[in-house]
C-alpha cells in the first residue's frame, strides 16, 4: 500500500540525491515546516512558566525542559512521523483521512470506529487551523513589546491586521508568493540555529540535556509540576502532523531530507542555546527567544518572525481547504464551491466558506485571549487529539500491513502513544483556562459531520423506498414510448439502481424524452486520484439509454463534462457543452416520523440549504441545466 515517489515528480527507482529531490526538499521547508519552525518563539517560555511560578530550581528545570523538548522532537516527530507514518501512505498521499481509508481497506470494513476516529481527527484539525494562525502571529508581534514596552497596546490590533490581510488574499492562491516561502523559512532556520549556537557557550552544561534521564528525573521527582511542564513541551511538536499531511505534495524522501538537514538541526541548536542563555541569565526567562537577539537585531527578527508565522498560518489554512475537500468527497461535509487557484498545481484550491469560518474563529481567539501566553492554554489540545487518533490508526495499519517488522514498530508506536497520552493529560489540565475552546470547536464540527452523514443516509433510504428501478422503468417505456426530441439529456443519479427524481418529474410534466439518454453516477474511490484509464465504465440500457459510472479520487473535484468526454472511448459520443442536464432540486422538510431528532433535522436542513449547487460543484455548464424541484421530508 505504499507509493513510489512518482506522484511528486521524484524518480521511482533513482538512487542518491537527484536535483528534483533537492528542489522538493527546499520547497517543503516553506510549506511543511513553518508551524514547527515557529515553536521556539513560545515553547521554552511556556514550559518553564510552571517552574518559575512554583519557585523551583531553575537550572535543573531548564536541563529537564530542554531534554524533554529534544526527545519529544526525536520520538514524536522524527520516529513517529518521519520514519513510521510516512510509510503509511495511500498512493503517495498522507493525512488523517488518507490513513482512515488505508485502515478501512486493510480491515475490509467501512464506517464504524475507524470512520469515527477519522471524523474526530479531521474535526480537531479544523480547530488547529484556527488556533495556529492566532498563536503564531501573536507570539511574533509580541516581539514589539520586547523592543519597547509601550508597543504592547498595539500587539492585538497589529495581529488582527496581519491576519485579516492573510485571509483576504486567500482567494488569489499561493502560487504567486509560494516562491518566497522556502527562502524565507530556510533563512529563519539558519537564523534561529545561529542564535542558539552563539549562546550555547553561555553555559556548556546545557549539553547534559542530551541525556534523557534529566527529563525523566523531572517527571519522577515532581510529577504534578512535570505534567504542567509537559503542556508547554508539547508546543514544540505541534507541527508534526503537517509532515504527514503534506507528504503527497513533496514526497517522503524530500521531506525527510529537509527535516534531517535543515529543520531538526536548527531547532536543536536553538533550544540548546535558549537553555544555556536562561541558565546564564535567569532574569530573561519570561521571553528568552527575543532577548537572545542583540539589540540591533530585534526589529529585523520581529519582522522575520512575523513573515514566518504568516507562512506557517498559510500552510495550515491550505491544509484546512484540503481536508474539507476530502471530507466532502467522503460524504462528511456538505458540498462547497471549490476554486482552483493554480492552472498547474492541482492541490492549490480555495474554499470560501472554510476561509471565512476559520477567519471568524481566529479573530475570536485573538480577541478573547489577547496574548500568546493566554492562548497557549488553548493551543495543543486540538493537535494532540489528532496525533492520538493518528497513533491508534497507525497501530492497526502497521499490525496488519507488514510494512515494518511488528516486533520493531508496535512496541515503538505503543511507547509513543503513551507519551502522547501523557501530553493529552497535560493539555487536559488547560481545559478550564482556555483549552475548552478547541474542544468546543472540534465538538461542533463533529456534530456537523455526524448530522450530515445521518441526514444523507435517512434521505437516501427514503428515496430508495419511494423510487422505482431504472431498468424496469426503461423497459416499460420501451413498450410504449413517449415523444422523443433531438439532443442528449444527462440525468444525475445518487444510486444507479433507481430512476432519478428528475427523470420522473420530466416525464410527468413534459411527457418527452431526448434521443440520447445518459444516466451518470459519481463514485468517490479509496484512492486520492482515480486512474484516468478507468475513469468511467459505460453500460447499455433499454430504450437506447446509457448508464455511466464515473470514478473520482477523494482528493479530486468531480467533473461531469470531463467524465462524459471520457465515455467516447466506450462508444458514447456526445458534446458535454451541448447536452441538457436534468437535476433534481429538493426542498427538505422536518417530519415527526424521522429517525433523526427534530433539532438534528433542523441542522441538516440548514446544511442542505447552504450546500453548493450541483452546477458549480460538478462543473456542469450552467446554461445547459434544467432543474426540477420537489419537496420531501426525512
Amino acid at each position: 500500500m505504499t507509493s513510489t515517489e512518482n506522484a511528486t515528480g521524484e524518480p521511482a527507482n533513482g538512487s542518491g540525491l537527484s536535483s528534483t529531490k533537492l528542489k522538493l526538499a527546499f520547497a517543503s521547508i516553506g510549506v511543511v515546516f513553518g508551524d514547527i519552525g515557529t515553536s521556539p518563539l513560545y515553547s521554552m517560555r511556556e514550559a518553564l512558566h510552571p517552574v518559575v511560578n512554583a519557585g523551583g530550581d531553575l537550572r535543573l528545570a531548564v536541563l529537564g525542559v530542554v531534554s524533554l523538548l529534544l526527545w519529544a522532537l526525536i520520538l514524536v516527530v522524527s520516529l513517529k512521523y518521519v520514519v513510521f507514518l510516512m510509510r503509511a501512505d495511500n498512493k503517495g498521499e498522507g493525512g488523517i483521512l488518507s490513513l482512515v481509508v488505508l485502515v478501512e481497506t486493510i480491515l475490509r470494513k467501512k464506517g464504524g470506529i475507524v470512520l469515527a476516529l477519522g471524523i474526530i481527527g479531521a474535526a480537531f484539525f479544523f480547530g488547529d487551523a484556527m488556533i495556529t494562525p492566532a498563536m503564531s502571529v501573536l507570539s511574533a508581534v509580541e516581539g514589539l513589546a520586547v523592543i519597547n514596552p509601550e508597543f504592547e497596546s498595539y500587539v492585538v490590533p497589529l495581529t488582527l491586521a496581519v491576519l485579516f490581510s492573510l485571509f483576504m488574499f486567500q482567494y488569489r492562491g499561493t502560487a504567486g508568493v509560494a516562491s518566497i516561502f522556502a527562502p524565507v523559512t530556510a533563512f529563519w532556520f539558519f537564523i534561529i540555529g545561529l542564535m542558539g549556537l552563539v549562546h550555547i557557550g553561555d553555559d556548556l552544561e546545557i549539553f547534559y540535556a542530551l541525556n534523557p534521564l534529566y527529563g525523566l528525573d523531572m517527571l519522577t521527582d515532581q510529577p504534578g509540576l512535570a505534567l504542567l511542564v509537559f503542556g508547554g513541551v508539547f508546543l514544540a511538536v505541534t507541527g508534526g502532523e503537517a509532515l504527514y499531511a503534506d507528504m503527497g505534495h513533496f514526497g517522503r524522501k524530500s521531506i525527510r531530507l529537509a527535516w534531517l538537514s535543515v529543520v531538526f538541526p536548527g531547532l536543536v541548536l536553538n533550544y540548546l542555546g535558549q537553555g544555556a542563555f536562561i541558565i546564564a541569565n535567569p532574569q530573561h526567562v519570561e521571553n528568552p527567544f527575543f532577548l537572545m537577539a542583540p539589540t540591533w537585531g530585534l526589529i529585523p527578527l520581529v519582522i522575520l518572525a512575523t513573515l514566518v508565522t504568516v507562512i506557517a498560518s498559510q500552510a495550515v489554512i491550505t491544509g484546512a481547504f484540503s481536508i474539507a475537500q476530502q471530507a466532502m468527497q467522503l460524504g462528511l461535509l456538505p458540498r462547497m464551491n471549490i476554486t482552483h487557484t493554480s492552472e498547474t498545481e492541482q492541490g492549490q484550491i480555495y474554499i470560501g466558506q472554510i476561509n471565512w469560518l476559520v477567519l471568524a474563529g481566529v479573530v475570536l481567539l485573538v480577541l478573547v485571549f489577547k496574548s500568546s501566553s493566554s492562548l497557549a492554554s488553548a493551543y495543543g489540545v486540538a493537535v494532540n487529539t489528532s496525533m492520538v487518533v493518528d497513533s491508534i490508526l497507525a497501530l492497526v495499519f502497521f499490525w496488519k500491513a507488514g510494512v515494518f517488522p511488528r516486533y520493531v514498530v508496535i512496541p515503538a508506536m505503543i511507547g509513543i502513544f503513551i507519551i502522547e497520552l501523557t501530553f493529552l493529560a497535560a493539555n487536559g489540565l488547560k481545559l478550564a483556562n482556555g483549552g475548552y475552546m478547541p474542544v468546543l470547536i472540534g465538538a461542533s464540527i463533529i456534530l456537523i459531520m455526524v448530522t450530515w452523514m445521518r441526514g444523507r443516509q435517512a434521505l437516501a433510504a427514503k428515496l430508495r423506498k419511494e423510487s422505482i428501478e431504472l431498468v424496469g422503468l426503461l423497459e416499460s417505456l420501451e413498450k410504449r414510448q413517449p415523444t422523443r426530441v433531438a439532443g442528449a439529456a444527462v440525468f444525475m443519479q445518487t444510486d444507479s439502481v433507481y430512476a432519478p427524481s428528475a427523470l420522473m418529474h420530466n416525464l410527468k410534466h413534459n411527457r418527452v424524452l431526448h434521443d440520447i439518454l445518459v444516466f451518470i453516477t459519481l463514485e468517490t474511490t479509496d484512492e486520492p486520484r482515480a486512474d484516468p484509464e478507468n475513469r468511467v465504465s459505460v453500460k447499455h440500457l433499454p430504450l437506447g439509454a446509457w448508464l455511466v459510472e464515473a470514478r473520482f479520487g477523494y482528493m479530486e473535484q468531480p467533473d461531469v463534462p470531463a467524465a462524459l468526454r471520457a465515455c467516447e472511448a466506450h462508444g458514447l459520443s456526445i458534446d458535454p457543452q451541448q447536452a441538457s442536464y436534468f437535476l433534481g432540486r429538493r426542498v427538505i422538510r422536518t417530519s415527526a416520523k424521522s429517525a433523526l431528532p427534530f433539532w438534528q433535522q433542523r441542522i441538516f436542513i440548514m446544511l442542505t440549504n447552504q450546500s453548493a449547487r450541483a452546477i458549480e460543484f460538478f462543473r456542469i455548464p450552467p446554461d445547459r441545466v434544467v432543474e426540477l424541484g420537489m419537496q420531501m421530508s426525512i
